[in-house]
């Protein structure tokens, strides 16, 4: 496999295989909505699920929960639990998960770039 470097950048010259440490990257925001919540607390800071819920849109409190869990797993996100009655919770990214919204703007901005060619190329994939 060809290797990518980019000296200007400082990063090493990186193999990209099965086990390599930047597919770590992609499988950690593999889920769809782990990167909109990633990028919701990014915009907002700390907040309480049902606010994550309402400002997100489309996501049941369930799977938000879900991908809470795993972003919380893969150490992205923190949850805060207050001693309250009644409790109160709320999520906050990590320096982990606040660094990863840089590389996740630039994945923003190929997609503004590339999504409807990537589309067309499915649709054409799927009609043939």
């Amino acid at each position: 496999m060809e290797k990518l470097t980019d000296p200007a950048a400082g990063l090493p010259d990186l193999a990209y295989t099965a086990d390599c440490q930047a597919r770590v990257a992609f499988e950690v925001l593999a889920n769809r909505w782990d990167s909109v919540v990633v990028f919701t607390l990014g915009a907002t800071g700390p907040m309480r699920p049902r606010a994550l819920v309402a400002r997100i849109g489309g996501i049941s409190p369930k799977v938000l929960n879900e991908a809470l869990r795993r972003l919380e797993y893969n150490g992205l996100v923190e949850r805060h639990a207050y001693a309250e009655a009644p409790p109160r919770v709320d999520y906050a990214l990590t320096e982990a998960g606040t660094a990863l919204l840089t590389p996740m703007r630039g994945m923003g901005a190929w997609a503004a770039r590339y999504a409807d060619s990537v589309l067309d190329a499915q649709d054409r994939y799927e009609t043939r």
